[in-house]
């Protein structure tokens, strides 16, 4: 990361006009710096990424799609958004890409408004075991608005049982099928995926918002030549502003820029199509396929190192940038391991594990990732060390100030947003 300062030029500006918000922004700036940030759907911009997102293309109301706008002025905003959108073609081989969905939620509403409608069947994966709000859950448009169909894991692997999905796909024969995980460490097989799809005269969309970024830094297969539709976030492993994106292939091309715009939503935020752009050619240089497999580098020694403390990585490691820890081995809750760890300022979250004995709000794991540590140049030797210091906080509320101390060693080490 650049040594460049966080704020850009009129952050001065920011703290004369309005100190209290300049405090918040400075005081996330000081939790960053000094802690550890395992949230496995997290990651720090580039500087680079930062200055578009504070640009004055924050101004321009764009709806529509570049040369095809509602409003005048557009000539400018439309050349950042030309920009991103061939370089998304070009970094993922896609025949047609939508930068303006405002989040991964945003981007797979568009999905089933482009394939589905509402009450039509869609095969998805199990929250509980996975799976995202948006792939069925009841309290979610998904479970509102169409008739869900679930696929998990199995109890004794862990892993996707894809003769469940194929059984499912045959006796329902949904409109469509999901595939993507939010805490789901293995590979997915794309290619069953698309024989089941085809078996069943399904759309396929994968939903990649965790692991896009591992694909553009060609760690990880692509799903981009098995899917109808990929939809993802640009602010997880691709280390790019918070918000959504779609590629497809050119016979879906119509109907999800029809569903992106105008069906679910108005103008796009033109500062964060712009971020999406600069984050894609950041994605594109050799530095950042060293950083991926970097990256699965270190979620792979953080889950071996979490199993020699004791705590057990679910389906027995990981292929990808998160590990999902079963805890109940080390006699604690999710929730109270979180809690435990941020004491100590490590950041992580609690997850429910497949066949969880705990309601969602206390689960019996957790989830951990590695992008924003491997942001910060850290390395296998690192993660094992603060596996080290996890499994201290885990086991030892008592210990607190001495797990901070490790912490401090490491980001002392390893700063966020190196002072210039």
């Amino acid at each position: 990361m650049s040594s460049t300062p966080f704020w850009g030029p009129d952050f001065d500006a920011l703290q004369a006009e309005d100190p209290e918000i300049a405090g918040v922004v400075l005081g996330e700036l000081d939790r960053l710096r000094s802690g550890l940030q395992l949230i496995a759907s997290e990651n720090f911009t580039s500087p680079a990424v930062l200055a578009a997102l504070g640009s004055t293309l924050s101004n321009k109301y764009a709806e529509g799609y570049p040369g095809r706008r509602y409003y005048g002025g557009c000539q400018v905003v439309d050349q950042a958004e030309e920009i991103g959108i061939a370089r998304a073609k070009e970094l993922f081989g896609a025949e047609h890409a939508n930068l303006q969905p405002h989040s991964g939620a945003s981007a797979n509403l568009a999905a089933y408004a482009a394939i589905c409608q509402p009450g039509d069947t869609v095969l998805a994966m199990s929250l509980p075991h996975g799976g995202h709000l948006t792939h069925g859950s009841k309290v979610n448009f998904s479970g509102k608005w169409f008739t869900m169909v679930s696929y998990g894991v199995r109890e004794d692997s862990e892993l996707i049982d894809y003769d469940e999905v194929r059984d499912l796909a045959r006796e329902h024969r949904p409109k469509m099928i999901i595939c993507g995980a939010t805490a789901y460490p293995r590979l997915i097989d794309f290619a069953a995926f698309r024989s089941i799809a085809d078996e069943v005269d399904a759309k396929l969309v994968v939903d990649a918002a965790h692991f896009i970024g591992l694909v553009a830094g060609k760690a990880i297969p692509s799903p981009v030549p098995y899917a109808d539709v990929v939809t993802f976030t640009t602010h997880k492993v691709l280390r790019g502003p918070r918000g959504g994106m779609i590629v497809c292939r050119e016979d879906m091309a119509k109907a999800i820029d029809k569903a992106v715009f105008p069906f679910t939503q108005g103008g796009p935020l033109m500062h964060s199509v712009a971020a999406k752009a600069v984050a894609l050619k950041e994605a594109m240089q050799p530095a950042y396929q060293t950083y991926a497999r970097q990256v699965i580098a270190n979620a792979q020694a953080l889950a071996a190192g979490l199993a020699a403390e004791g705590m057990r990585p679910v389906s027995g490691g990981t292929d990808t940038h998160l590990a999902l820890i079963d805890l109940r081995s080390a006699g604690v809750t999710g929730k109270e391991a979180e809690a435990r760890c941020d004491a100590a300022r490590i950041t992580l979250n609690k997850n429910a594990i497949p066949y969880d004995p705990q309601p969602p709000m206390t689960a019996s794991g957790i989830r951990v990732g590695t992008p924003a540590i491997t942001t910060q140049g850290m390395t296998e030797g690192d993660a094992k060390e603060i596996a080290a210091l996890i499994g201290r906080a885990v086991r030892d509320p008592e210990a607190t100030a001495e797990v901070a101390a490790g912490v401090d060693a490491l980001v002392h080490a390893h700063p966020a947003y190196p002072r210039g």
